[in-house]
């Protein structure tokens, strides 16, 4: 979820009910469905890793208590991250299972690396 200073509180708070919205609707609650989360800015944040919580409500607890940051738009570095650190066997990643990844934004990136990197990965 991109939490630059181009989003501002309230437009975050929008951003941050509509993923929850989302994560009720998947069934987390059987384990079948495992839910991490990326915040980023100019700095990547791992909210919460895709083994972090088992339940909707908790995931959605997690989500309603990220804070509101600024910075720039690092969506390059969001999506490597996710990559190479979220989608991990040892951070919940399961080979048995498909990987998605969502990304929320209001526009391009202005910093960090080429998404091109992101593109050859199949992560856009």
């Amino acid at each position: 979820m991109d939490n630059s200073g181009s989003i501002e509180e309230d437009e975050f708070t929008l951003m941050k009910n509509f993923v929850s919205a989302l994560v009720g609707v998947m069934d987390v609650d059987s384990g079948d469905t495992r839910v991490g989360a990326v915040v980023y800015g100019n700095i990547v944040h791992e909210t919460f890793h895709l083994n972090d919580y088992t339940t909707t409500a908790d995931v959605q607890a997690a989500i309603q208590a990220f804070p509101h940051r600024t910075g720039s738009t690092n969506t390059g570095g969001a999506l490597q991250y996710a990559r190479e650190v979220s989608l991990i066997a040892a951070n919940g990643g399961r080979s048995t299972a498909p990987d998605v990844v969502v990304v929320l934004t209001d526009g391009n990136s202005n910093t960090g690396p080429d998404l091109a990197v992101s593109r050859e990965h199949g992560m856009i």
